[in-house]
């Protein structure tokens, strides 16, 4: 082991001792390194032994503006995250995300010489539930960083620029879980992207996300899966669970299945099992397909699995955020061919190894993403969900009839990319 290495381990062993599982990183590069700081050098590369360093790609190295990744071993939990930003030697513009493309920061500038700090909390788990049991990933999940044993920061942009990272555990903070399928869940590669994992870009470190959804799930096998068994064993007293389910629930066929039956029953198993742990579950109605009948209209393609939904909800006075009317507004405002431009459609070889178009008309790109969490947020604001009062402040209020252009919005591709459509449809 080299000896700038065991310094390190030295350093965050007694980091952990003193702070109670706080961990500080300097990237600064400076001869002095701020105390109680461990220093970061090209040399930090991550091992299960050392517990952190630069992950996955190479080491960045002096004047370089190539993302990267840094690794953190920290047990299952929420961690307050502390991100200074900025160099002494160089202008920024940088984007940090956690975990599998889960988006926090977004293309922040720095002046050289300028130093600007943001912190939020990013939830870290892995699939043992308690000693024994573990959920039951599928196999193209083993590889996702939502389920290892490490705390995964990607720091991206035009030039991206990090001074420091502190992370902190906290168990003060409230926790959304949440429960879906591909239209929820963390896309780990390009140029898929969900609702899930833009949504926590809008608020500060005061509300936590622990995105649980997986790409071709039901509402049944999820629960079958133990993913909201494993949900259930981080969830507090006063924690939220937002359940969005009904594209793949409703290709289930055959006797005692159906809307008012079976997918309702499980919709009511959730309800239970969110409230017997003192938490509060919140529906999410499906996001609409870009299905368009000939006078631009959406199609309406989910059956009676959206009404349902909102008939368990009133019986069980469960709240409801209309994602499934907000994205038909949202989808008819761009229009038949302009919406494309929110979901994956892209002509053959735009992405290395894509040898045909891509034509998906279920799957967002990271735009399409970005502005359905709003959707979302907005339906928190109906709903007057006390983490609205989270929102940074940076927030605009958020009209479906009136999306963003897509030419102002601006994302750094992540180094990964998957041709492969997620499971789901």
């Amino acid at each position: 082991m080299k000896w700038k290495s065991l310094l390190c381990l030295v350093g965050i062993l007694g980091t952990t001792q003193l702070s109670a599982q706080t961990y500080r990183f300097y990237f600064g590069g400076d001869k002095k390194v701020p105390s109680d700081f461990i220093a970061v050098t090209s040399d930090s590369r991550y091992t299960d032994q050392i517990g952190f360093g630069y992950d996955l790609l190479p080491s960045p190295k002096t004047g370089e503006n190539n993302p990267f990744f840094f690794s953190v071993n920290v047990p299952d939990g929420n961690y307050k995250v502390t991100v200074t930003l900025g160099s002494k030697k160089k202008k920024g513009m940088t984007t940090v995300r956690g975990e599998s493309r889960r988006l926090f920061l977004e293309n922040v500038p720095t002046k050289k010489g300028e130093f600007v700090t943001y912190s939020f909390t990013i939830n870290k788990r892995d699939t043992l539930i308690g000693e024994k049991e573990r959920v039951h990933i599928k196999p193209r999940e083993r590889n996702k960083l939502n389920w290892d044993n490490k705390l995964t920061f990607e720091v991206n942009g035009n030039m991206p620029c990090v001074q420091s990272l502190v992370i902190e555990k906290t168990d003060s903070v409230p926790t959304i879980f949440l429960a879906g399928n591909s239209t929820v869940v963390d896309q780990d590669t390009e140029p898929w992207a969900s609702w899930g994992q833009m949504i926590t870009r809008f608020f500060d470190e005061n509300v936590c996300f622990a995105n649980y959804a997986e790409s071709g799930e039901r509402a049944d096998t999820f629960i079958k899966a133990n993913r909201l068994k494993k949900a259930l064993s981080e969830m507090k007293k006063g924690d939220y669970m937002f359940i969005e389910f009904g594209h793949n629930d409703q290709k289930l066929k055959g006797p005692g299945k159906g809307a008012y039956y079976f997918f309702a029953t499980n919709l009511k198993t959730f309800v239970d099992e969110v409230r017997m742990k003192g938490g509060i579950p919140v529906f999410v109605t499906p996001t609409q397909r870009r299905s368009f009948d000939g006078n631009g209209k959406i199609v309406e393609t989910h059956e009676d699995y959206p009404d349902a939904m909102r008939w368990v909800a009133q019986r069980e006075n469960v709240p409801v955020i209309e994602l499934h009317d907000m994205t038909r507004t949202f989808y008819e405002a761009m229009g038949v061919e302009p919406s494309k431009k929110a979901f994956v459609h892209y002509p053959a070889n735009t992405y290395p190894g894509q040898t045909q178009k891509l034509e998906d008309n279920t799957h967002f790109n990271p735009y399409g993403a970005y502005e359905i969490a709003k959707c979302v947020i907005e339906g928190m604001k109906k709903l007057d969900l006390p983490f609205v009062h989270f929102l940074r402040s940076d927030y605009k209020p958020f009209d479906p009839a009136h999306p963003d252009a897509v030419e102002d919005f601006k994302w750094n591709d992540s180094p990964f990319i998957d041709v492969q459509k997620p499971d789901g449809n």
